[in-house]
């Protein structure tokens, strides 16, 4: 068996026998991985901690033919916060599912793990608006894993003139007069143009360091739900 140091976060967890788990653990170079933590559902296991949902740790694996074996964590972060508070984990639980159906097995996962573990802290740490945390974080995923929306110029004509209008079809800005054409098109203010312009481009870990009025977070909620559940071709519900 070859012995693998990786960090990584749990994202899905089942039991197996009496006392055993197979967890679903993402990290940033190997992608989405299976692993068995055997005897860790015992009271006294090493293991019982470090192979918790949203435990995000370092771990010694044994890597067999079909998966890896967990021999020991030394966790990083529990995120208690959100374990305690019944809000915090159901929107933890949203993004969770969207980052397991959007990650595979030896993938670079780097940015996405970023990206997952800088939403759990905002959930966990902060009092920021739950919607709006994950308006954001669905628009930022989007742009991460190939549907980043076109934001320069309209997504018709090129122009950069009067781009009132988001276009779920053709991703991205549009005039008004190319939105006449598309029935589909979302008329926004230019708090939420630039709102979303900064939720694409900014640094990974300020991306959620800003405010906008009602009317803006509104208007995100509806932009990035119909965005990612257009592209992703499913639905995804609290």
């Amino acid at each position: 068996m070859k012995i693998v140091k990786t960090k990584g976060i749990i994202i899905a967890e089942h039991n197996v026998g009496d006392f055993d788990k197979m967890l679903t653990i993402l990290t940033p170079n190997l992608g989405k991985i299976e692993c068995l933590a055997k005897g860790s559902r015992k009271p006294k296991s090493l293991l019982l901690a470090g192979s918790q949902l949203l435990c995000f740790g370092e771990y010694m694996l044994y890597k067999g033919s079909d998966n890896y074996s967990m021999n020991s964590c030394e966790i990083i972060e529990l995120f208690y916060k959100i374990r305690i508070d019944l809000d915090k984990l159901k929107y933890a639980a949203y993004i969770t599912k969207i980052i397991n159906d959007v990650t595979t097995e030896n993938q670079n996962n780097y940015r996405i793990l970023q990206l997952y573990l800088n939403t759990l802290y905002v959930i966990a740490e902060s009092d920021k608006d739950l919607e709006m945390t994950a308006s954001i974080f669905r628009l930022r995923l989007m742009s991460i894993i190939g549907f980043r929306p076109q934001i320069e110029e309209c997504s018709m004509c090129k122009t950069k003139e009067k781009l009132e209008y988001f276009s779920i079809r053709d991703s991205g800005f549009k005039c008004r007069a190319c939105a006449k054409q598309d029935g589909g098109a979302i008329e926004i203010n230019e708090t939420t143009k630039d709102a979303i312009k900064y939720i694409i481009l900014a640094d990974a870990k300020k991306i959620y360091s800003f405010t906008v009025p009602t009317n803006t977070q509104k208007e995100l909620e509806i932009i990035s739900k119909l965005y990612l559940t257009e592209n992703l071709e499913k639905e995804y519900k609290m």
